[in-house]
């Protein structure tokens, strides 16, 4: 008997490896959504902090803005929504699933809090705005391909 006839055969059951999708050059703009949320949730934040304690900072009067609120209500929506859009920033760069669902979703919240905020501070909110959009093409084209 030949040695090849006395070992017995490997079966493909007792190990199926998982295949990873394969990571092409989009990922890139994954990170690049994971970097803008954490660096768009502290300007978020940053603005949050400004209203809460210098609202003379804002030229505007309190009913130039979009919707009339107190600029330390507008303090704390900033502040909230930075501080999650930080947290989810983390979560889409360990490639989580619910870090690009509330990324896209944290993401539209700025933007639409950033658009009500616009008279307010308008390069500023602009800026935001503009970093949102690309943050959210990015996490709901190419999110998938970010896992670890």
């Amino acid at each position: 008997m030949s040695e090849t006839q006395s070992r017995p055969a490997a079966s493909n059951s007792a190990y199926t490896p998982t295949r990873r999708p394969q990571a092409t050059g989009w990922v890139g703009y994954i990170v690049f959504a994971g970097v803008m949320l954490i660096m768009v949730g502290g300007f978020q934040a940053i603005e949050g902090l400004v209203a809460l304690f210098r609202d003379e900072y804002y030229l505007v009067t309190r009913s130039g803005l979009l919707l009339t609120m107190d600029y330390t209500a507008w303090g704390w929506i900033h502040l909230i929504i930075g501080l999650i859009s930080v947290a989810t920033g983390i979560g889409v760069l360990l490639g989580q699933m619910w870090g690009r669902v509330l990324g896209i979703v944290i993401a539209v919240l700025s933007a639409l809090s950033n658009i009500a905020f616009l008279p307010a501070y308008p390069i500023w909110a602009t800026i935001i705005i503009a970093l949102d959009v690309l943050a959210i093409y990015a996490l709901a084209v190419h999110g998938r391909e970010v896992q670890y």
